[in-house]
C-alpha cells in the first residue's frame, strides 16, 4: 500500500514538472511570436516607406518631364518663328542703302551713281549671308563635280580641258558646308579635230 503510494507521488511529481516545461516551453515560443511578429511590423513599415519615397520621386520625374515637353514645345515654336531673325538683323542696312540708293538715284538721275551703290549694296549683302555661314561655290574654271555643280549644257572648246566648267549661269551657295544650292553651269568636252570630223563623214 505505501508502494503504490510512493509510486503515485513520483508520477504525480513527474507529471507536475512535465507540466512546468511544457509552460516554459510555450512562454517561449510566444516570446518568439512577438519578436518575430515585432520584426516583420517594422520590415513592413519600412517597405510602405519606401513606397512611398519612390512615388513621390516618380511624380516629381513626371512633374519635371512634364514641363521638358513643354519647354522644348516652345523652343521648336520660337526656332521655327524667329530662327531666321540674326540673318535678317543683319540684312537690314543692306536693304536701308538699297533704299538709299534708289531715292538718290531717282532725284539725281546719275545712273552711274546708281551703279556703284549697287554693287557696294552687293557687296553688304554677301558680307551678311557669309557672316551667317552661307558661301558662294567655286564653280568657273573648276573641275565639274556632281556635287556641288548642275550642269546644263556640254561645250565643246579648246579652252579648257574636259570635264572643267566653263561658264557659271546660276551661283551656287552653301550653308555651313551643306549645299544649299548647286552652281548651274556649262561644261566643256573634248574638241574633235577636223580629221576625225571628216573619218565619220566617209
Amino acid at each position: 500500500m505505501g508502494k503504490e503510494h510512493k509510486v503515485k507521488k513520483k508520477h504525480a511529481d513527474g507529471t507536475k514538472q512535465d507540466t512546468v516545461e511544457l509552460s516554459l516551453a510555450a512562454d517561449a515560443v510566444k516570446e518568439t511570436e512577438v519578436s518575430t511578429g515585432d520584426a516583420g511590423a517594422a520590415e513592413l513599415d519600412k517597405a510602405r516607406q519606401e513606397a512611398a519615397e519612390n512615388y513621390d520621386k516618380y511624380l516629381r520625374l513626371a512633374a519635371e518631364f512634364e514641363n521638358y515637353k513643354k519647354r522644348a514645345q516652345r523652343e521648336r515654336t520660337d526656332l521655327l518663328n524667329y530662327g531666321t531673325e540674326s540673318l535678317i538683323r543683319d540684312i537690314l542696312p543692306t536693304l536701308d542703302g538699297l533704299e538709299r540708293a534708289v531715292d538718290h538715284s531717282e532725284k539725281s538721275g546719275d545712273f552711274t551713281t546708281f551703279v556703284e551703290g549697287l554693287k557696294l549694296i552687293h557687296g553688304n549683302l554677301l558680307a551678311a549671308l557669309k557672316k551667317n555661314g552661307v558661301e558662294h561655290i567655286t564653280a568657273q574654271g573648276e573641275t565639274f563635280d556632281p556635287h556641288y555643280h548642275e550642269a546644263m549644257m556640254t561645250v565643246e572648246t579648246g579652252q579648257y580641258p574636259s570635264n572643267t566648267v566653263v561658264d557659271e549661269y546660276e551661283k551656287g551657295y552653301l550653308l555651313n558646308g551643306r549645299l544649299l544650292r548647286p552652281s548651274k553651269v556649262s561644261v566643256a568636252k573634248t574638241l574633235q579635230n577636223t580629221e576625225d570630223n571628216e573619218t565619220d563623214e566617209t
